[in-house]
């Protein structure tokens, strides 16, 4: 089954169920359970629904239960502070009345310029990149000087930098951001592997235990683009059983729409002997 920009999209536009109450499902596709990026962009969609005349600045997620696909999932948004400028609230994501994921967002209404820094052009082109095959209808993925980001033969620095382009880019702000934010946890955890020999992402679940644990992301005004988006991707740390990888998302021009921050879980299973495998359907 191949998504399409056009369901995510739908996917991420919770809808309201009450006060401060928001209910999101999911595409089931072929696993059992959802990325938490997914989470966080439909975190990002309830928070500015709750307080409209402001939009998501920054939000940061922690996942500690995973989420089933195919079911309902309960977005409860509860604002600590809904002032003239700012607001703060805190996401509670969860199915079957347990908690799933907590998602603080800040949120304020932009204003004029003060100072801004100018943009940095990127030093590489989508055009010379190799393509990725990750489908999803409507949106294509292109890789810098990386041909399989999975393999645990293909090493090289712990950085990684992928070129997207969205055949639409949503007019709504709330949804907008909710796009960025979704990719922002789809590559890091191979980034951190890919300076390691031997151990690559197609290795997740079966010889290695790993998880995305909590993802951070601020957003730069304004949030639109046009063309290619540039996501790059630097591990600086790996040990002790979790990674740390740092990130920022650009347009073709270099001007800077956001930046990310994500911590994973890196581990050995407890008992190797069983392997400690995962149903193919139940992998994140």
């Amino acid at each position: 089954m191949t998504a399409s920009l056009a369901e995510m999209l739908a996917i991420f536009d919770v809808e309201q169920a009450g006060p401060h109450h928001y209910v999101g499902g999911s595409d089931a596709g072929e696993r059992d359970v959802i990325d938490g990026s997914q989470l966080l962009a439909q975190a990002i969609v309830a928070a500015s629904k709750s307080t409209p005349e402001k939009t998501v600045r920054s939000a940061h997620a922690v996942f500690f239960r995973p989420v089933k696909a195919g079911e309902p999932i309960n977005f409860d948004v509860d604002l600590l502070q809904d002032g003239r400028t700012f607001a703060t609230g805190i996401v509670t994501a969860g199915q079957r009345a347990r908690p799933c994921s907590t998602i603080t967002a800040l949120l304020d209404t932009p204003t004029e310029d003060v100072i801004r820094h100018p943009p940095t052009p990127p030093a590489t082109s989508p055009h010379a990149a190799t393509p990725l095959d990750m489908p999803v209808l409507g949106r294509e993925i292109r890789l810098v000087g990386v041909v399989d980001p999975n393999d645990p033969d293909e090493v090289g620095p712990a950085q990684l930098d992928a070129w997207l382009h969205y055949d639409q880019v949503p007019a709504r702000s709330d949804l907008a951001r909710a796009l960025l934010a979704h990719f922002t946890g789809h590559l890091s955890i191979s980034t951190t592997m890919r300076a390691h020999p031997g151990v690559g992402t197609s290795m997740a679940h079966l010889a290695v235990s790993t998880a995305v644990m909590a993802i951070g992301i601020s957003f730069h005004d304004p949030i639109a683009w046009d063309g290619w988006l540039l996501y790059d991707h630097e591990s600086t740390s790996v040990g002790a059983g979790m990674s740390y990888v740092r990130g920022q998302i650009r347009d073709e021009t270099g001007r800077l729409l956001a930046s990310f921050t994500q911590d994973a879980m890196i581990r050995s299973f407890a008992n190797s002997s069983s392997g400690g495998q995962l149903a193919d359907r139940a992998r994140l």
